[in-house]
């Protein structure tokens, strides 16, 4: 079980540089084709890289309580699903059908990693 956590933690902190990146800098530079506000997007691309610092940490270091602590980036993604929900929600008139597509496949895959998360824990 400990190698099936330590997996998940790599894989939640590549998906997250991967988020960040995308946000960060191709969403940043190309903001008119997404819609959202530079600042909002500068926000969900901050995010992730915090979520892969603490999935790194786990990932690469003899860290105790890993059912604790996955459980704990699990919730931690579901709330930033949520968030850029509510966000693409609050910016509806100026998000983009490529931006809507983007974010709700990232929120979809999200949340299937972060589901399968929280039942590795059981």
């Amino acid at each position: 079980m400990p190698n099936t956590l330590k997996r998940l933690f790599l894989i939640d902190a590549i998906g997250a540089l991967i988020s960040s990146f995308t946000l960060g800098l191709i969403f940043l530079k190309f903001q008119i084709y997404f819609g959202l506000p530079k600042n909002v997007l500068l926000v969900l691309a901050i995010i992730p890289i915090f979520f892969a610092l603490f999935s790194f940490t786990c990932y690469f270091g003899n860290v105790k309580q890993l059912k604790k602590k996955i459980k704990i980036i699990a919730i931690a993604n579901l709330s930033y699903c949520l968030l850029t929900i509510s966000l693409c929600l609050f910016y509806f008139e100026k998000t983009t059908l490529l931006g809507f597509a983007y974010f709700l496949g990232e929120t979809i895959i999200v949340t299937i990693l972060s589901i399968y998360e929280l039942k590795a824990t059981r």
